[in-house]
């Protein structure tokens, strides 16, 4: 059965968690609760994200609140981030979009990435407002102008799918290479995912390879099921059945359904492995139980024939 290569151009619609300082000295938390009290704004917060993540303190999402909002009433920026963190996820209070929508533009006005990168995610989902591109762009290009690599690469996935602005892989794969460079998995794989399909430049196998590769040192599992393609079928690398069932089997340990499968043919047909029904069966079934039929269909057949 011939494979065929799983690619997608994907736009991380995700937004960032709360901003945390790690403070679990008895003495460390002894002095932050005594800054606290006098009205220390830092302090304030610091406390907040303690008793949010629960170091130091037993866990408690109301005194997390209270702290941020008594920083977050004298202008603390991480403290209002972090307050649109709780009320869009819904930590310790009614999940709120609008309520998060308020404390992230309050964040955001002071020139907080996080808060404006956030802002755009809810914007692009439509999380509690009209959905609007625009906005979301406008949003993610005054985060990504103080190298949020996030929103870099979110940017790069709306020119590249043309959401808000006319589709544009050069300036997609702009955006993509300033996250890529600082580490973004996701950019590099959609980079990787670019240079294999010959989106908006030349089709170079050689690039998307290095692409994925970096990608997929990562754990990024995408990138490491189109390794295992590339391998398989010998684009931009020689082909090798061994390097590809070894990122199939990364991806595939993940639960990733695709690589699921294609392992399985690679037992049933022997390539790069000593042949085993029995295991192509199990890969068969992981695939299946992920609600791929073509894996239900060879398992059936597999345990009709007695494997």
């Amino acid at each position: 059965m011939k494979v065929k290569i799983f690619i997608i151009i994907i736009i991380l619609f995700f937004t960032i968690p709360y901003n945390v300082e790690s403070q679990t000295n008895k003495d460390e938390l002894e002095k932050i609760q005594h800054l606290a009290s006098q009205g220390d704004a830092s302090a304030q917060s610091n406390l907040g994200v303690m008793y949010c993540e629960g170091k130091g303190v037993r866990q408690d999402y109301g005194k997390a609140r209270e702290w941020f909002e008594k920083a977050a009433a004298q202008g603390n920026t991480d403290a209002q981030f972090n307050l649109g963190v709780m009320y869009e996820k819904g930590d310790g209070v009614r999940q709120d979009y609008g309520k998060a929508l308020e404390w992230y533009e309050k964040a955001a006005a002071q020139g907080d990435a996080s808060a404006q990168l956030n802002l755009g995610v809810i914007y692009a989902d439509g999380k509690g407002v009209r959905q609007d591109y625009g906005k979301a762009l406008e949003w993610y290009e005054k985060a990504a102008a103080q190298g949020n690599a996030k929103a870099q690469s979110n940017l790069g996935g709306m020119y590249a799918d043309g959401k808000g602005v006319r589709q544009d892989y050069g300036k997609a794969v702009e955006w993509y290479e300033k996250a890529a460079d600082q580490g973004n998995a996701g950019a590099q794989y959609n980079l990787g995912v670019i240079y294999d399909n010959g989106y908006g430049v030349r089709q170079n196998y050689k690039k998307a390879v290095e692409w994925y590769e970096k990608a997929a040192e990562q754990g990024y599992t995408s990138a490491q099921f189109n390794l295992g393609v590339m391998y398989k079928n010998g684009y931009g690398v020689r082909q090798d059945y061994g390097k590809a069932r070894e990122w199939y089997e990364k991806a595939a340990e993940q639960g990733y359904t695709s690589a699921q499968f294609n392992l399985g043919l690679m037992y049933y047909n022997g390539q790069g492995v000593r042949q085993d029904k029995q295991i192509a069966k199990e890969w068969f079934g992981k695939s299946c139980d992920n609600g791929l039929q073509r894996g239900c269909d060879n398992y059936r057949k597999l345990n009709e024939y007695g494997y």
